[in-house]
């Protein structure tokens, strides 16, 4: 039996207001909550038990997931009445997993998105006789990520959690948020307290001679930490640039979830996800971009890689480009909206209130 944790308790603070509602981990992508797609993974990956680590609106996972037999495995739930950190997270669902001091444990991060070989990294794992593997990936700019520089063998040398100075970089390798744990290991992080794995646990095992050794995949990475993350990772979903099991349709340049309704003379493409309920005007172009349940695109309405958020209504002819709209917000016809716009949550927008010009 192959074990793992999933670790789901953040807030996701720089995606409000997606996450105002919901949780980082459960917003839809490609049509389901993200974490349907990391479990569905694990589970063809040959998962058969997770334990999932929550603490932020910790209430809505299990109505969602049950018992994990949807997806051929079992799932387990803990809570944190307190944040406890990557490291401390780990310790604190450790007690929920079944297997010896030796078995291998995996560990994911609950909102990175990627094409890893699971059953590979396991495998490398149990190669290497490590007590912890890490999954890395070799990005042009590492600077907001955790470098770690390994020898000829893969054995981890140092790590450098989101250098400051030109001088600190010293690898392109970066942390991609997952691990194969030695259960000894798990069991040995300090319990009851926070814990950062990545600044505490890991330069903690080198220090004491600890074996760490790393895996460099090249392929399919995203940290959902921001909107646009989210709306790339969706339409890679749907357009079948990374694969998983979960997409409920078939790849291609858009798709349409049972009840919503897109009007003729509606263009849909790179990517696009219509929610059940959502309706699509005429004329419409929506373009790499999620609109949710129950979501209204106005006729003649410019929709591109923006996020549209649960019962929003976009009036008609306004343009939308990188944008995200919040759950249950009104933005009025003929405004537009560009580079990374914000509207919270319930809020209104009046008609031609926000236009930019040609030079701006």
């Amino acid at each position: 039996m192959t074990e793992a944790i999933l670790l789901v308790g953040g807030q996701g603070t720089r995606l409000r207001p997606v996450t105002v509602n919901t949780p980082k981990p459960m917003v839809p992508t490609a049509g389901v909550p993200f974490l349907a797609h990391q479990i569905a993974r694990a589970a063809a990956a040959g998962v058969t038990h997770i334990v999932m680590a929550t603490c932020y609106l910790a209430e809505v996972f299990e109505p969602y997931f049950g018992d994990g037999s949807d997806f051929g495995l079992s799932l387990e739930y803990v809570v944190e009445d307190e944040p406890l950190g990557t490291g401390g997270a780990i310790r604190n669902a450790g007690a929920r997993l079944t297997g010896g001091p030796d078995s291998s444990v995996l560990v994911f991060n609950g909102d990175i998105l990627t094409g890893l070989d699971i059953a590979g990294l396991v495998e490398s794992h149990k190669a290497a006789d490590a007590d912890v593997s890490l999954h890395l990936v070799r990005v042009e700019d590492p600077r907001a990520f955790g470098l770690v520089p390994t020898d000829s063998e893969g054995r981890v040398l140092a790590f450098t959690e989101k250098p400051q100075t030109p001088e600190e970089i010293i690898t392109d390798q970066i942390n991609a948020g997952c691990y194969v744990f030695r259960r000894s290991v798990i069991d040995s992080i300090p319990a009851g307290r926070p814990v950062s794995v990545e600044r505490e646990t890991f330069p903690g095992l080198l220090a004491t001679g600890a074996k760490l050794h790393g895996v460099t995949e090249n392929t399919y990475w995203m940290d959902l930490g921001k909107p646009e993350s989210i709306i790339q990772a969706s339409a890679d979903l749907v357009r079948g640039v990374v694969s998983s099991p979960a997409v409920p349709g078939r790849r291609g340049e858009y798709l349409v979830l049972p009840g919503a309704e897109v009007a003729t003379g509606a263009k849909l493409s790179g990517g696009t996800v219509v929610g059940a309920g959502a309706r699509i005007g005429a004329g419409a172009v929506v373009q790499g971009s999620i609109v949710l349940d129950d979501a209204v695109i106005g006729p003649d309405a410019q929709v591109n890689a923006s996020l549209i958020g649960a019962r929003a209504s976009v009036g008609a002819r306004t343009v939308l480009d990188a944008a995200v709209i919040g759950d249950g917000a009104d933005v009025g016809a003929d405004n537009e909206l560009r580079g990374g716009a914000r509207v919270w949550c319930e809020a209104r927008l009046p008609a031609a209130a926000i236009r930019f010009s040609p030079d701006a």
